[in-house]
């Protein structure tokens, strides 16, 4: 049972016989005309058991998009159910009407809609939804809880997807799609072109001129069908907050760009998440599109609170990729010991692989650095610079060992990533 504003108010106007004739007589007469009404009100509201809720389940969204959740509320009674019905969508589902007034004849079908616009990744949930069932006084209802249980999974959004065409645009001219032609080791030919002035003298084939009495040129294109392996930390320096976002949900975008570019190159994308275990996996090998596969293996990923156990990761990558592969790690430069941990993992890497570290860097450390008014600032400002020469610091000694760096801001990871790929690309490295 459950009461209405209405009761409350009327409870509150009984205060006044109360004042004007004090006595337990008048609070007697008072309470059982109120407990009368609600009784009354309340017996012939319409019963709940013979309610039943349809929910249609909303499928998939990405975050801050709106979708709508239905719940088809089905009343097999013999009388009009007016109520409310309240759908228990978690908060972070973002439910914009989740309380709604509802009226149902006698054996019909109403709908509900509820919209959602999460605002957060994940798996989302609405155990049950409640529903409550008031007489025409509108003074007390029935309520049940239904369980009718919904989901909603809230994939990454994919904000870098608008780097993506100008990235297929210079992959295109790697491919000899534009008057570019690439010579070199790591390269396959592509086809027969004329010569033209500033053609590199060395792409000539002799055979085809002396044949077409023309002079002809051989263009070249990057190699397919290659491995990309990516592997994103989800330890616990992903779950630090840089921007406006975590580490873990740049990883994310990183990935997405860099995994959508290389499928349209012709190469093999896996991506693997990890931190002392298998969170998550996915490649183009599998069924559907490449794009598909990744959201969703992402979409439930969050930060682990433990180390990240670096000396399983070449294990984890030669059980996707035992022949030489482009290998993204997606991580930190300044959590926990480098030297122990990421350094001699990305040395050891290096030997059969081409490795690339790409990390996020806090755009807080450049405000620092300005920030010298007064003797808080300078201190802030020594702090920065000391970050900033530690992540230097250790951006140079995986150079050293072969190992190629992305550090950048949140939003200039991606799109530098990418680039890093077509130089590798172009280069004949992969």
């Amino acid at each position: 049972m459950a009461i209405s504003g209405r009761f409350v108010l009327l409870v509150l106007l009984g205060v006044v016989p109360v004042l004007l004739l004090p006595g337990w007589g008048t609070v007697l007469l008072v309470s059982g005309v109120l407990a009368a009404l609600a009784a009354v009100d309340l017996l012939a509201a319409a019963p709940l058991r013979t309610v039943s809720l349809l929910r249609t389940q909303p499928g998939n969204v990405t975050l801050h998009a709106a979708v709508n959740a239905v719940l088809t509320v089905r009343n097999d009674g013999g009388r009009r159910l007016r109520g409310v019905l309240r759908d228990a969508w978690q908060p972070s589902a973002g439910a914009q009407n989740a309380v709604q007034d509802i009226e149902v004849p006698a054996g019909e079908s109403r709908r509900v809609t509820v919209r959602l616009r999460p605002v957060r990744r994940g798996d989302l949930r609405a155990p049950h939804a409640t529903l409550r069932s008031f007489g025409p006084l509108l003074l007390a209802a029935r309520q049940k809880t239904i369980h009718s249980p919904g989901s909603l999974r809230v994939l990454p959004p994919f904000h870098s997807r608008r780097h993506l065409p100008s990235k297929l645009r210079k992959l295109r001219e790697l491919d000899g799609k534009a008057a570019v032609q690439i010579r070199g080791a790591g390269t396959e030919f592509d086809s027969l072109r004329d010569y033209v002035r500033g053609d590199d003298v060395r792409s000539i084939d002799w055979r085809a001129t002396a044949r077409r009495s023309a002079v002809v040129v051989r263009t070249w294109r990057p190699e397919r069908d290659r491995r990309v392996v990516m592997v994103l930390d989800t330890s616990r320096t992903s779950a630090a907050r840089i921007d406006d976002e975590t580490r873990l949900d740049t990883g994310m975008e990183a990935a997405l760009l860099l995994g959508v570019l290389a499928e349209r190159g012709g190469d093999r994308v896996d991506f693997l998440a990890f931190d002392r275990r298998t969170r998550a996996r996915a490649g183009s090998a599998g069924q559907g599109n490449l794009l598909g596969q990744l959201v969703q293996a992402m979409a439930p990923l969050e930060a682990e609170l433990i180390e990240m156990d670096w000396p399983a990761v070449p294990a984890q990558v030669r059980a996707v990729s035992a022949h030489r592969s482009l290998v993204v790690l997606l991580t930190s430069l300044d959590g926990g010991a480098p030297e122990e941990g990421l350094i001699p993992v990305a040395a050891q890497l290096a030997r059969q692989h081409v490795v690339v570290v790409a990390a996020v860097r806090d755009p807080q450390l450049g405000t620092m650095l300005g920030e010298r008014g007064d003797a808080t600032g300078v201190y802030r400002a020594a702090a920065a610079e000391r970050a900033l020469l530690q992540r230097a610091a250790i951006s140079a000694e995986l150079r050293q060992h072969g190992v190629s760096v992305v550090d950048a801001e949140p939003h200039q990871l991606p799109p530098r990533l990418a680039d890093m790929y077509i130089r590798l690309k172009a280069a004949g490295t992969l």
